[in-house]
């Protein structure tokens, strides 16, 4: 089995003065309508976990099973989320699970800080601590709790043999075109299953040919991307790369990151899916091969400022003072 690092190249150099600091290295694909590599950096083959790149992956289940069908483009956008944790985020899941009857204490996905620096400091001012509502994955497991009551199933959904698991894992297995070999456990504890690089390209590819009319998985997909690019403020928040680039294209293309320096995106009027790795686990990495993919694609104008500031810099220090910058290596 290839190990992550292996064949991986140089994608990201890091500027300070005239000299390159440090290189960040990895692996991209880009895949067709059918999901098959047509331009590749590094190995496609290197086995990896997608983190929470693959949240409209784990969905698939919530809308084919119809589970999903009175939820709104806002809700559709928190399942694929990675979220700030502003108030509009944990507002709006909050409303969620009042709607299927459950709260905070069904969730399953442990509670942290919120991400959004106001949103923390007002947690801090009241002397609050945070709740389950702040994780950053608490639309998906919404989502999960929504399926989970549909099919009828035990309180414990993130448990690996528990219905909703095994549901995620079938759709996994059949849009990366392979069978998963493990998992590991996420950071909001839900399983996380391994495929090859190219097999979560293939399956953004799919993600992106998807077609409404022609069954209920590709219904899915579609509906799953087009609430990512309209309801992008949801998928991340503020400042975030993911709603940044979104906006960026005017929702067209659906962009998403996962921890240790995963980035997909989907491209539905190209019929493209990307995915990356860097391989020492680097966001800023990861962001700026994703933006100079996007680039490359012609879907990101190269002068927008989201494009510039995450291919570029220019890096600062504390006094403001530019000291670097990025320089993206797609050879």
């Amino acid at each position: 089995m290839t190990q992550v690092n292996e064949g991986a190249v140089d994608l990201v150099q890091v500027i300070r003065g005239d000299m390159v600091e440090s290189v960040h290295r990895g692996h991209a694909v880009i895949c067709d309508e059918s999901g098959e590599v047509i331009e590749a950096w590094g190995n496609p083959s290197a086995m990896i976990y997608p983190r929470s790149s693959c949240k409209m992956v784990q969905a698939l289940p919530l809308l084919e099973s119809g589970a999903g069908a009175h939820l709104t483009t806002a809700q559709l956008a928190l399942c694929c989320a990675s979220h700030e944790g502003q108030t509009e985020h944990t507002s709006a899941v909050d409303a969620w699970l009042r709607d299927i009857e459950m709260s905070d204490a069904d969730l399953r996905c442990g509670s942290h800080m919120p991400y959004s620096e106001d949103a923390k400091a007002d947690l801090i001012r009241a002397g609050k601590k945070p709740c389950q509502l702040h994780n950053n994955c608490s639309g998906k497991h919404a989502g999960f709790l929504t399926l989970s009551k549909h099919l009828g199933a035990g309180p414990e959904y993130v448990e690996p043999d528990h219905p909703v698991q095994l549901a995620v894992r079938r759709a996994f297995e059949e849009v990366t075109g392979m069978e998963s070999p493990r998992y590991g456990i996420d950071g909001c504890s839900a399983p996380n299953f391994a495929t090859r690089l190219d097999g979560l390209g293939h399956a953004m590819g799919l993600f992106a040919a998807a077609r409404e009319g022609q069954g209920a998985r590709q219904d899915a997909m579609v509906k799953l991307t087009r609430a990512m690019g309209e309801e992008s403020f949801f998928v991340a928040g503020d400042g975030r790369a993911c709603t940044d680039l979104m906006r960026a294209m005017g929702g067209k293309v659906a962009v998403k990151t996962g921890a240790e320096g995963v980035f997909v995106a989907i491209l539905p009027e190209l019929n493209r899916g990307i995915a990356l790795k860097i391989v020492d686990g680097g966001t800023r990495a990861a962001e700026a091969t994703i933006a100079a993919l996007l680039v490359h694609l012609g879907a990101l104008d190269a002068a927008a400022p989201v494009a510039q500031r995450l291919t570029y810099g220019p890096i600062s220090n504390c006094r403001k003072k530019v000291t670097g910058h990025y320089r993206v290596t797609l050879a």
